[in-house]
């Protein structure tokens, strides 16, 4: 097979599925695992993909929910830093909501370290792993039909278990922000629970890497008149927070 034959069906298979992995390319091209990533690396520099550790994804593609696997690895230096923001919103004591999400695992391993008093209200199974032996974590987890791509429980089941708790602060991580169409994010049972998970908490912050400002995803969880704030990272374009923060939308990064 030609080298642009193997760069168009790459293409084609990011199109199609948003991202995909190197070991699954030397199957479907039948060539080697060196070809695969000299062929990735020069699509990168062409600025048609961006490679994640495992495989690839289609850079700024819209509408296209990644694999757990591949959102653990993509952004993480961005995530770190929301989660070391976030961590000057929690108090001792509080209840707070952390819906299933990347960004939000890496809050409950900084949270971790840092209280003895914490009630946690999660549908992450991960986020439950990371903190179910933690002294003076009191830990409720949101059951209903477990999504096993997601490591989570989502649905129409778990939004109604939510709707019995009140919460003092709901960190919820989603898919895309925009002026235009609110917050959004991919998966209908997904957007159920973080719609819950806002409106239970007495204060809604919304956890976002820079590439999802001004972006949107498929399914529109809320308005920005029902969140109290955005955290993002230090690599959010000035132009872009300004405009925001002219619509009077807090984002705060580093």
């Amino acid at each position: 097979m030609l080298a642009n034959d193997r760069y168009n069906k790459i293409l084609d298979i990011l199109e199609r599925d948003g991202s995909v992995k190197t070991s699954k390319l030397v199957e479907l091209l039948g060539i080697s695992l060196e070809t695969v990533r000299r062929d990735l690396d020069f699509l990168e520099k062409q600025g048609e993909l961006q490679k994640v550790h495992g495989g690839a994804i289609l850079k700024n593609k819209e509408g296209v929910n990644l694999t757990y696997s591949l959102r653990e690895v993509k952004n993480t230096e961005e995530k770190k830093e929301i989660a070391t923001l976030a961590l000057n919103y929690i108090k001792e004591g509080e209840t707070i909501a952390l819906n299933s999400s990347t960004t939000n695992i890496e809050i409950a391993r900084l949270i971790k370290n840092r209280y003895s008093s914490l009630t946690i209200v999660t549908n992450s199974l991960r986020i439950a792993e990371e903190l179910a032996d933690i002294k003076g974590i009191n830990l409720i987890l949101a059951g209903g039909v477990y999504n096993k791509n997601e490591f989570a429980f989502l649905g129409e089941i778990t939004s109604n278990f939510l709707d019995n708790f009140s919460v003092d602060k709901s960190f919820v991580s989603v898919g895309g922000i925009s002026l235009k169409r609110g917050i959004t994010d991919f998966l209908m049972d997904e957007v159920l629970v973080e719609r819950k998970m806002i409106e239970i908490g007495e204060e809604v912050i919304i956890l976002a890497d820079s590439s999802k400002i001004d972006s949107n995803s498929l399914i529109k969880i809320c308005e920005m008149k029902d969140i109290d704030f955005i955290i993002t990272d230090s690599k959010l374009d000035n132009n872009i927070k300004q405009k925001y923060k002219d619509d009077n939308i807090n984002i705060i990064n580093l």
